[in-house]
């Protein structure tokens, strides 16, 4: 049996906190869809709040065509926040994205959240969440979290820009379910005076790289999902085995 992918985005603005420009939104993030639709793959889009302000067509069109999540209100670190101010931003982000679907899945910018603020998605009616990661240090898989479906991401997003070739063993090798991280950001062409990690392998060669990778599961007989997606199976088969 082939394995199951998810093709997930951070939508944010350009490489934060280190720019303040929104081409990732402006131009980028209207190709991935583009390329996403091409294909009649649905991805899970995770808005800040902010950003689906400042961009509703797109976070409109990320809710009927694809998976709209969250991705907090700005691009906060909620290890920072007060557990009362990160739900009032985390209410407020959600507030704003129910105008655009419904919103089951979460991701906490720089993957960090605490543990014991899991409490409040779960009251918000978050079923998923992807903050967890294996290049990260996380070790356990797939599995129920406070309340929640964990389903950890597999990879750090810079390793889908590298050239293909040195890339493509890394896909062989991941265990399934794969979780891909990316951000509209990395499919235009950014500055070099930024930090490294934010210009590297950025630009249309990276649009090509996701048509590649998305070529090379569908030739391996992959099921791509949304995280919901991924969360209604799992329940589906937990109810069965149950």
């Amino acid at each position: 049996m082939g394995k199951i992918v998810m093709l997930t985005f951070d939508v944010e603005q350009d490489c934060p906190p280190f720019a303040e420009t929104r081409r990732g939104m402006e131009e980028g993030l209207p190709r991935v869809m583009d390329l996403l639709e091409e294909f009649g793959i649905r991805g899970t889009f995770l808005f800040t709040g902010r950003t689906a302000e400042e961009f509703p067509e797109l976070a409109r069109r990320a809710g009927k065509k694809h998976e709209l999540g969250c991705h907090g209100l700005e691009h906060e670190r909620f290890d920072r926040l007060p557990q009362g101010e990160a739900e009032r931003r985390l209410r407020e982000a959600m507030e704003i994205l129910s105008q655009f679907g419904e919103v089951v899945s979460f991701r906490a910018p720089n993957f960090q959240f605490p543990d014991e603020y899991y409490v409040i998605l779960a009251k918000l009616g978050f079923k998923v969440d992807s903050t967890k990661a294996r290049h990260k240090g996380w070790r356990r898989g797939v599995m129920e979290l406070h309340g929640l479906l964990e389903v950890p991401a597999t990879t750090t997003s810079i390793v889908t820009r590298l050239p293909w070739a040195l890339q493509r063993g890394f896909h062989r090798r991941f265990e399934s379910p794969i979780v891909y991280i990316f951000h509209p950001w990395e499919f235009v062409d950014m500055s070099k005076r930024l930090r490294p990690d934010c210009w590297f392998g950025t630009g249309r060669g990276a649009l090509e790289k996701l048509r590649k990778l998305i070529e090379f599961h569908l030739g391996n007989g992959a099921r791509f999902m949304t995280l919901r997606e991924f969360y209604e199976e799992y329940q589906k088969l937990k109810r069965t085995r149950g």
